[in-house]
């Protein structure tokens, strides 16, 4: 029965949200309801998956952790991208004013939603691999990076630790391409719970398997390698929510003779507060040792 609920869980959850945000837009619920109703249920059943079933107990966060991890994704993934929207759509009308913008969008919205989605995953996970790769291969882009990678210990919340400027650069790639090629609000809608769900789930302290998922998705199983403290172990596994291009380039990395071990950076005393690592990427070396 445990390897059934360790295998089932994460199709369950995944498949789960996906569903309940096609049926709401079917049912005509509206954009902003069907997108984050399924990721706010989706978030909570994770969360309370890391209590009934924690894949280390050693990962529960502190209190301090998570009032921290959580002004990340308040201040990061809500407040900083509403933002660059509103920077972007002043941009947008000033471009496109007095067009006919659509006659100038390329995406192929006549495609099924579902396939549109999938496309959009393909594209943006293909432009995030390097991007990705790039954050951890060159020191300039790795000292906003390293922020994320920070955390001893994963769990569903610090999935939003990330600096504005790293956050920004995955805005450029993650959002206002598809914009601009007049991807449809439906798409965008179900590509962000399946964006979402994945990522809290990616960051998770749930003790499940993917089995053959894990030759698709970027899941936890993967993930936790990519957050190891030891760099030949950590710069794999780059691909956002899906491992093909990890695959293609050979990047991938799950080795089945072994588990993870120690996660972060070699600083092990690089600072954690929400102020502190804003300024963090402004001292070279910082993720190393002490500046």
């Amino acid at each position: 029965m445990k390897k059934v609920i360790q295998y089932g869980t994460y199709p369950a959850v995944m498949l789960g949200s996906i569903w309940a945000n096609v049926s709401l837009m079917e049912a005509g619920a509206g954009i902003l309801l069907a997108t984050y109703l399924p990721v706010t249920i989706g978030t909570l059943l994770i969360i309370w998956l890391e209590v009934r079933m924690p894949y280390r107990v050693s990962w529960k966060p502190s209190g301090k952790e998570v009032a921290e991890d959580s002004a990340f994704l308040a201040l990061v993934h809500v407040v900083w991208p509403k933002l660059l929207s509103i920077g972007v759509a002043f941009a947008l009308f000033e471009l496109w004013t007095g067009r006919d913008w659509l006659s100038y969008a390329i995406w192929p919205r006549e495609w099924p939603i579902p396939l549109q989605a999938i496309a959009m995953a393909l594209v943006v996970d293909s432009t995030r691999y390097w991007l990705h790769r790039i954050s951890h291969e060159w020191e300039p882009l790795w000292r906003f990076h390293a922020v994320h990678h920070s955390p001893h210990r994963l769990y569903t919340l610090n999935v939003g630790r990330f600096h504005p400027i790293d956050k920004s650069l995955q805005f450029l790639l993650d959002a206002l391409p598809f914009i601009v090629m007049g991807v449809p609000p439906a798409v965008l809608s179900l590509y962000f719970v399946f964006y979402a769900v994945n990522g809290f789930f990616q960051h998770s302290n749930v003790d499940v398997k993917l089995g053959l998922l894990n030759y698709l998705m970027s899941g936890p199983e993967l993930h936790r390698w990519h957050h190891s403290m030891i760099k030949e172990e950590s710069n794999h596994n780059y691909g956002n929510h899906l491992i093909v291009w990890d695959w293609l380039f050979g990047t991938r990395y799950l080795p089945s003779d072994c588990e993870v071990e120690e996660l972060g950076l070699i600083n092990r005393r690089y600072p954690t507060g929400f102020t502190q690592q804003m300024a963090a990427p402004f001292y070279p070396g910082l993720d190393k040792a002490a500046v």
